[in-house]
Order: C-alpha cells, then sequence, then structure tokens
C-alpha cells in the first residue's frame, strides 16, 4: 500500500529531480498516462551516469558494459521497448560474456553459451567435473526462469492472488533459486579444486562483489546467453538521448543546468522546487530521481524521514560494502587496431600494483575493446580501450584541494559541472595511475604507451562533480546487505514515498537495487503508485511505427583471427558478426515462445 493519502483534487502537473535514466523512464510513464511531467536536470544532457563524453576523434563512453533486457523474452525488454531505448538501434553479442586472467597468465572464459562454458571448464579442470556439470546444468534452467522473472509490476502493488500466480511461476526454479540465493560465491567457489576457477568464479561480474550470492551471477549469464544482455547500437549517451526524444515526443519538458537546491514544502506537502539561482517551480507530484542521501539530507534538509529511511542515511549508508562504490576509468584511444584482443577481460592484479592505486577495493582492473563492440567511438583503423576498477572515494577526497560541485556562470548561463581545480597532489595521483595502468597492460599489448594518442581519466570525484552522488556511487544501495534488503521490504510496505510527506516520492537506482533496468523499471512502478493513488488506470505501449532492434553475434576475436588465416579471403567474409545469424534466430525464437 502506498503511503499517500487520495488527493481532493486531481493531479496534473509533475516535476522530476534528475535526468538520468530514472527521471527519463518516470518522465516517459507520466506522459503516457495524462500527467505533464517537467524534468530538472543538473548536467547540460540527460543520462546522469549513463553518459559518454568526445575528446578529439574518440568518444570516451563511460558506461554500459552490457544491457540487461536487450533482446526479447523477457520484461525487461518491454520496459526498454515502452521508453523507446533500443528502437532502431543494432544490439551487439559477444560469445564470451567476460575473460578472467589470474596473476600467472591463466585465463578463464566466460562463455554465454552453457555448452561452450562447460567444455572450456571441463578443459582446464576435469577434476572439478561434477561441480561444473551442476553449475552448467543450473545457467541452462536459469535461462528458462528468466522468462518468468517479473519487472513490469512492483510487488507491493500484486494483489493476493497475482501475488501467487507469480510464485506458481517460480515453482518449477524453487530449489534453484533457493540453493543460489542463499549461498555467496566466494564460498560456492572455494568448493572447486582448481585454484584457477576458485579466483575467476568470483570475478564473472567483471568486479568482485563479496556480498553477492551465486544467484546473480546466473541471472547475468542466463541473460547473456538469450541475447539480452547485450550492447545498444550508439552506446550509454545514445540510450539516454534515444529515452529523452520518446520522453519529448510524449510531450514532456527538460530543463538543463537546473541545480535542484531545495524541495519547496507546505503543510506537509511537496509543492516545488528551488533552483541554485532562486528560480521556483511548482507541481502537483514532486519526484526525486536523484541521489538518495542528497534528496533526504539536503532537499528535504533532513525533516521529512521515516524511521527506516532515517536509520538508513544516518547509519546503514556509513557501514561498509552498504552501497556500490564509484570507479576509477582510464580511457586510452589508439592509432592502431588491436586484432587479437578479446571484447572484455579482468585482470587479476600483483599486490604491490594494487597496492599503487588509490581506492582499489579489490586487486583486479577490467579492460574493454569499447572501439570492438561499439565502432562509432573511435576513427576507423583505431582503438578505443576503457579500464576501470570499483574504487573508494576517500583516497581522492584526502588528495582533493577546495569544493568538490560547484557552479559557475558561464556565457550568461549558470553551468554545474564545469571542471574544478583539485590541486596537485590529486592531478600527480591520477597521473601515477595512469602510467602503472599502462605499464601493466604493456606486457599484455606490447607497443601500447607508443599507440596512445588520447587518454583521459575519471575518478569518484568526476561522478561527484556531474550527479552529486552520494561517495561517486554509480548504483546506489548493494542488494542482499542491510542496506538493499531494508530499502525494499520499506517500499513493498509504504511505495516509494515518504510517510508524513504528501505529494512526493522516489525514482531511480536510490529506491531499488541494481543497475540500468532497475533504474528504467523504477520510473514504471512509481507511476504505478502513482495513478493507484489518483485512483487511475496505468497505462503503457510501445511508440506505433517504432522498428524493433536488430541483434548481432560476435565469436571470439581470436577465432576470427584463426579463421582469416586459415581460410580463403571470401570464406573469411563469414566469420564477420553474424547478422541475423541462424543461431540468433534460433534463440530469439525460442525466448519469444
Amino acid at each position: 500500500m502506498s503511503s499517500h493519502t487520495e488527493p481532493q483534487t486531481e493531479r496534473k502537473t509533475m516535476l522530476i529531480i534528475g535526468g538520468g535514466l530514472g527521471g527519463l523512464s518516470t518522465g516517459c510513464y507520466a506522459q503516457m498516462n495524462g500527467y505533464d511531467a517537467h524534468i530538472l536536470e543538473m548536467h547540460e544532457i540527460p543520462g546522469g551516469c549513463c553518459t559518454a563524453w568526445e575528446k578529439g576523434d574518440f568518444w570516451f563512453d563511460w558506461c554500459v558494459s552490457w544491457l540487461l533486457g536487450s533482446g526479447p523474452g523477457n520484461e525487461m525488454y518491454q520496459i526498454w521497448r515502452e521508453i523507446g531505448g533500443l528502437d532502431g538501434k543494432e544490439i551487439r553479442h559477444p560469445e564470451i560474456f567476460n575473460i578472467v586472467t589470474t596473476v600467472n597468465g591463466d585465463e578463464v572464459r566466460f562463455y554465454s553459451d552453457p555448452d561452450k562454458l562447460e567444455q572450456h571448464l571441463l578443459d582446464i579442470s576435469p577434476s572439478d567435473t561434477k561441480m561444473i556439470k551442476q553449475f552448467c546444468d543450473g545457467l541452462r534452467k536459469f535461462i528458462r526462469c528468466l522468462k518468468v522473472y517479473p519487472f513490469l509490476q512492483p510487488v507491493g502493488l500484486m494483489s493476493f492472488w497475482q501475488r501467487t500466480k507469480m510464485m506458481a511461476s517460480f515453482v518449477p526454479y524453487f530449489n534453484l533459486i533457493r540453493k543460489t540465493i542463499t549461498e555467496l560465491m566466494v564460498d560456492y567457489s572455494a568448493k572447486f579444486t582448481s585454484p584457477v576457477l576458485q579466483q575467476a568464479f568470483n570475478f564473472i561480474l567483471y568486479e568482485k562483489h563479496p556480498n553477492f550470492p551465486v544467484l546473480p551471477f546466473y541471472f547475468q549469464l542466463a541473460s547473456h546467453a538469450m541475447h539480452s544482455a547485450g550492447v545498444p547500437q550508439g552506446g550509454s549517451l545514445a540510450l539516454a538521448n534515444s529515452i529523452a526524444g520518446r520522453y519529448e515526443r510524449l510531450g514532456g519538458q527538460v530543463t538543463y543546468n537546473a541545480k535542484v537546491e531545495e524541495i519547496l514544502v507546505e503543510n506537509d506537502t511537496a509543492v516545488g522546487v528551488r533552483l541554485s539561482d532562486g528560480r521556483e517551480y511548482r507541481a502537483d507530484i514532486i519526484v526525486s530521481a536523484s541521489d538518495g542521501y542528497n534528496t533526504l539530507m539536503k532537499l528535504l534538509k533532513g525533516q521529512y524521514m521515516s524511521d527506516t529511511f532515517r536509520r538508513l542515511y544516518t547509519e546503514t549508508i556509513k557501514k561498509p560494502e552498504m552501497v556500490f562504490p564509484g570507479y576509477l576509468t582510464v580511457f586510452l584511444g589508439l592509432d592502431r587496431e588491436l586484432p587479437d584482443m578479446e571484447y572484455c577481460t579482468t585482470y587479476l592484479l600483483p599486490p604491490e600494483l594494487a597496492a599503487k592505486l588509490p581506492g582499489i577495493r579489490h586487486a583486479s582492473i577490467n579492460v574493454q575493446l569499447r572501439s570492438g563492440l561499439y565502432p562509432e567511438l573511435a576513427p576507423e583503423g583505431q582503438t578505443m580501450l576503457y579500464v576501470s576498477y570499483f574504487c573508494d572515494i576517500a583516497p581522492w577526497r584526502e588528495l582533493t584541494d577546495g569544493t568538490e560541485q560547484v557552479s559557475r556562470t558561464k556565457n550568461g548561463e549558470e553551468i554545474h559541472t564545469l571542471p574544478l581545480r583539485r590541486g596537485r597532489a590529486y592531478l600527480s595521483a591520477k597521473k601515477q595511475v595512469m602510467n602503472n595502468l599502462i605499464d601493466f597492460l604493456e606486457d599484455y599489448i606490447p607497443g601500447l604507451r607508443d599507440s596512445v594518442v588520447v587518454r583521459d581519466i575519471a575518478t569518484p570525484m568526476t561522478q561527484v562533480r556531474y550527479t552529486k552522488n552520494y561517495d561517486g556511487s554509480v548504483l546506489g544501495w548493494q542488494p542482499f546487505v542491510d542496506g538493499g534488503e531494508t530499502l525494499e521490504e520499506e517500499v513493498k510496505r509504504n511505495g516509494p514515498g515518504i510517510p508524513g510527506l504528501k505529494n512526493f516520492y522516489f525514482s531511480g537506482v536510490w529506491i531499488t537495487t541494481g543497475g540500468l533496468i532497475r533504474a528504467a523499471a523504477s520510473g514504471r512502478h512509481v507511476m504505478q503508485f502513482i495513478c493507484k493513488d489518483d485512483d487511475k488506470v496505468f497505462q503503457a505501449h510501445i511508440e506505433e511505427e517504432a522498428k524493433a532492434p536488430t541483434h548481432v553475434v560476435y565469436p571470439p576475436r581470436t577465432e576470427w583471427q584463426r579463421n582469416r588465416i586459415r581460410n580463403t579471403a571470401a570464406d573469411a567474409t563469414s566469420r564477420e558478426p553474424h547478422h541475423d545469424s541462424a543461431e540468433v534466430e534460433k534463440v530469439l525464437s525460442a525466448v519469444e515462445n
């Protein structure tokens, strides 16, 4: 049940704080349901953390490494279609989700196909045959389970019979879900006899997630296997722009360079907002799709918090591992191609190197051949590399001089995301990280340093400057721990609002747990709560004439190169990415039926 009382007058207008994917999605569904929505975004462009920026002839794409729901056969896909994120785009699906390379140079390739994965793992460790077969059998079963996984409707709004029907659909997978949600991957992986597999399984999802059970690993690999976790043509900013375009075609309004400083409250009712330049906007409904801490502690001045929110944002949030950390990201534009490099590899680092990387959570880096799946990011014949690690903000804060985010006037307009002078120590540390990572990768990419023609580095401080997210976090509350679990229970009880404050709602990643699909789904969910409070029937639809995305499968690049050498030039063309291949059609047909 929502905490909001039934309104006395019809609510029509809505202000949405934040133009990230959560805010954009909320705006789309608001317009579909007859509300007049207005998004206020601090940046000059839409997308929030789902962003990219240009430098020279290269684009530095900061966000989408995979997009859950990018293929049909599940409820996630319907959400992306409804808000226009995938329309007319080519979705690229590499056959290998990630490669984990140990300090000793051993490789584990996590194929999306369970049969290929099983054979590869058996080749590495025949002594682990029983565990490997059990894992891959579970993955095959989870692929079927994904078809019934709920995303379209929040559990808090389901009737008894809807919940019963949902639970009944999970009956065939009950034991699998029970086992995989109660055992941590760090414990599960320790059961392998192979030290290589013991290490590698923890890094399937690029980074180590010590509090994650086995279930999210299955969820990700299953999505990848059914071609529903690819990357969209154009990348992160293009995804955001597509959704923003859908919102505007629906009649929604966006104001950029609009930094909200205060949510206006009268008689325990949210009535509007005040911007940093003094402008005020008023509306019947206020939705915050921005950082949860900033919303509660600053925009609302800590005055409206349930006991749960007070505990979450004054105590729980300060504990380790409660919210996702930020990233340190290095971009390298090269003046040559890397034909033998795979799309995505997590390298486990020697301790002495990890000690030189400020804020690193775990001794590993993820390296992506970004232009391999996003050729739009680099000129022809050149390469864009993306190197990242989970990064705590504290060491970078200690190196920083001055404020973390500031607004300045430029050409008569207030801008909130301009670069800041952070001092010599900060710049020196960034330079050292860049050099250390290039030196390390030189062993895997000979001649790398001499090939770099453009570079950039972003720390969690960069994330704060662009989004004001708490400690530079990109995903908010972590699932499977006290913070995320408490939040989800609160939303089930009271909806995405605050008891005691009328006409106010949350949206975005800070009112759920997870990544981009969760942000997009939150917009749908909050509008279902709002429609219920307004006694309206929720509506959603895919845009008329919108073209469904097409799909392309990319084989391992090293296999391409061997085939191109082994075969004639004519035959080699068939080894390129499989456009509309029989394999893709077979998989998509299976998941649609």
